[in-house]
């Protein structure tokens, strides 16, 4: 498909699709630097509460500060967008009643990315969901709310879920069947065989043993285990989120609940992502997972990428993708399929110009609650406990695990990011997994609100 031909079918002649962001971040910026390289796309409106930081992300997309009015007023926003400037406001509902067709939703703060992507349904916008933490909680009952409004909400391309999907859907329209799908870590696990060390998460350790475990002749999977013996994470609360937005939209599911994650090489996928039964790691084919990159320091980085493990059309076809160097199981029964990296911001706009101009998510059509990621107590947990969202979006005193969706409720398991901003009212052992009775509720959260909704609405 080329997707020049987009070009010819947004809209009237010469009419921009209009957007706003909300959120100046790293995501942020890169989306507003990228808008404005567009020939159909336009970010008129920018908000965020930090001024100096939204200062910075626009100077580095190369406006200048004549370029951005600051307003604090509806009127004064909309003044500005008809004289050509940036409207540059610290309150998203002001956004709501201007001239724009998408709301770009990129906080990272699950409460206000809710609101904020409620509010734009509910005022006929579309909405591009960046915030994921928001987006596996309560994405499903936000998409159904914004097909009754005549609108689309939507995960966005830039970030793993969003692409992952589309490859996915690639596959399939082909007919290929998806064995597995997923995801890299953020960070690859280089071997550097001249320093006999690994390095991984801005740090390096000894990994001697890496020198026989870097390419194992044979019984690959059995030697998982051995390159497991570092002390890095193989998973982070990002990864398992990511994939459970995946399942969400797909039906594709996690083989288990903390996913295998595996320390692999590219080249390995379609060894380790197969069936047991044929030599991999999966209990059944149509599964969602990660792996953890591994490679020397003068290989190609995967981190954060996606890609698919499919059925080869025939085996002599596989064969034949096996020696165009395309990687496949021993057998060219498996192959795999990949986009080694995402620009964040800078493909964002695929996601806002897929809604506005042609109605379509770059998600599914059909997501629903299939999966939650759930809090685990990583430690004690006492009465009194404010448990908050720190780095990479890890809530403290929290591990992670994928389970099945169930309702909220009395003695059921808490979805991971409600958890963020709640007071532990109980002791909860380590090990233990969150329930709703042991933490508080944040009154008047639209985020819990929008989750028993989205329970009643789907059944569950």
């Amino acid at each position: 498909m080329n997707l020049l031909q987009i070009q010819k079918r947004i809209g009237a002649p010469h009419r921009k699709i209009r957007a706003g962001l909300v959120g100046a971040g790293e995501f942020g910026a890169s989306f507003i630097s990228q808008a404005r390289r567009m020939q159909d796309f336009d970010a008129v409106i920018v908000c965020d509460r930090n001024e100096e930081r939204a200062r910075l992300s626009l100077r580095a997309a190369g406006y200048t500060d004549r370029d951005v009015a600051l307003c604090k007023t509806s009127d004064a926003a909309k003044s500005a967008i008809e004289q050509g400037q940036i409207a540059f406001i610290d309150d998203s509902s002001l956004m709501m009643t201007l001239p724009i067709d998408v709301v770009v939703e990129a906080t990272g703060d699950p409460e206000g990315a809710a609101a904020t992507c409620l509010a734009a349904i509910t005022n006929g916008k579309h909405s591009v969901m960046v915030t994921k933490e928001a987006e596996i909680v309560v994405g499903s009952i936000l998409a159904r709310k914004a097909a009754e409004h005549g609108v689309i909400h939507t995960p966005v391309d830039g970030d793993q879920p969003s692409l992952l999907i589309g490859l996915i859907g690639w596959a399939q329209l082909l007919g290929l069947p998806i064995v597995a799908a997923g995801k890299a870590s953020e960070s690859d696990f280089v071997w550097d065989p001249e320093a006999g060390t690994v390095t991984a998460w801005g740090r390096s350790v000894p990994g001697a043993q890496y020198s026989r475990l870097f390419n194992p002749a044979d019984q690959l999977v059995a030697g998982l285990d051995q390159r497991a013996d570092l002390p890095f994470e193989r998973t982070t609360v990002p990864d398992l989120c990511e994939m459970g937005i995946v399942s969400n939209h797909t039906g594709l599911m996690p083989d288990c609940a903390s996913l295998h994650a595996p320390i692999a090489r590219t080249v390995e996928l379609p060894h380790l992502f197969r069936p047991a039964a044929d030599g991999g790691l999966l209990s059944a084919p149509g599964r969602v997972d990660m792996f953890n990159c591994l490679r020397r320091p003068d290989e190609l980085s995967f981190a954060g990428g996606v890609f698919v493990i499919v059925e080869a059309p025939d085996l002599a076809t596989g064969l034949l993708f096996k020696q165009k160097g395309i990687p496949t199981s021993p057998d060219g029964r498996y192959v795999l399929l990949h986009n080694p990296v995402h620009l964040l911001g800078a493909e964002a706009p695929l996601s806002a110009l897929s809604a506005a101009a042609f109605g379509s998510t770059t998600g599914t059509d059909d997501v629903r609650p299939r999966v939650d990621l759930v809090a685990e107590a990583a430690r004690d947990l006492e009465p009194g406990e404010v448990l908050t969202m720190g780095a990479r979006h890890v809530i403290g005193g929290l591990t992670h695990r994928l389970m099945p969706a169930q309702a909220i409720g009395a003695g059921k398991p808490l979805p991971y990011y409600l958890a963020d901003a709640m007071t532990v009212l109980r002791p909860v052992k380590k090990g233990a997994i969150l329930t709703c009775d042991d933490v508080s509720e944040r009154e008047g959260s639209i985020l819990f609100r929008l989750r028993r909704e989205q329970d009643a609405v789907f059944g569950l």
